[in-house]
């Protein structure tokens, strides 16, 4: 397509008292590698949120796709939302099953229920399943048990979760929060080759702002629930850093 991936129109979402965000707007295009930095409770999760529908904004517009979601059925709700791959920081990933079941769980939105059923006891797709964790670096952990995984290798999993679902755009949320650096960095640099090799929109939350400028062409400062700047990368000051986190 070539309008926005993302289209959110003065978006404000609100949680009782709390507003988590308000009058935001942002358009994001496909193929773009954008990250959202800002203070912890600025907003970025929510932000993420509402890009995967999993989250109604109070007042505004937010279309995916070209898709305004507040006009589709469930249906077609779900539809799109196959089309977002999320990485969540607390990985979502089920630990007393092998990495396989975890790692199939993204094709699950297009399977029939007798086959994903049957999965889980005999795995099918597994060259599929072993080749998302060979992209991950993680190929000889295919029958492991996922709790007993360290940190990141759970993350990778996450991730090689999300390459199985083939989506057009990754969200990931503080991907690298709990990997050392230097996984941390080729964490960063994977999903880099990604968007690069496939053209997969990505967009992700990080509080480290070097990860953030080094891998990102375009980055969005959140304060408050507020957008606080929206520009490429190599346009990030240190004013701008400074006014963001009140340095």
């Amino acid at each position: 397509m070539t309008g926005p991936i993302f289209q959110l129109d003065q978006v404000s979402c609100r949680f009782g008292a709390v507003a988590a965000l308000s009058d935001c707007s942002l358009s994001i295009l496909p193929g773009e590698r954008v990250a959202l930095i800002g203070p912890s409770g600025a907003g970025k999760s929510t932000l993420l949120s509402l890009l995967n529908g999993s989250q109604v904004p109070t007042t505004g517009r937010v279309a995916i796709l070209g898709q305004d979601l507040a006009r589709l059925s469930p249906r077609q709700l779900r539809r799109i939302q196959r089309l977002v791959g999320t990485v969540y920081q607390q990985h979502h990933l089920v630990g007393n099953l092998a990495v396989i079941h975890n790692v199939n769980a993204g094709q699950l939105g297009r399977w029939p229920l007798p086959l994903a059923l049957w999965s889980l006891v005999w795995p099918q797709r597994v060259e599929a399943a072993a080749a998302a964790l060979a992209q991950v670096g993680i190929a000889d952990k295919l029958y492991a048990r996922t709790e007993r995984l360290s940190g990141g290798q759970q993350q990778r999993v996450a991730l090689a979760r999300v390459l199985l679902q083939d989506p057009a755009a990754i969200l990931a949320d503080e991907p690298i929060s709990s990997v050392d650096p230097e996984r941390s960095r080729a964490l960063m640099t994977l999903l880099r080759q990604l968007n690069e090799t496939t053209g997969k929109t990505l967009v992700i939350s990080l509080h480290e702002v070097e990860f953030a400028v080094k891998y990102c062409d375009r980055i969005v400062g959140l304060r408050q629930g507020q957008i606080q700047f929206d520009v490429p990368a190599d346009q990030v000051s240190e004013a701008m850093l400074a006014d963001l986190y009140q340095m």
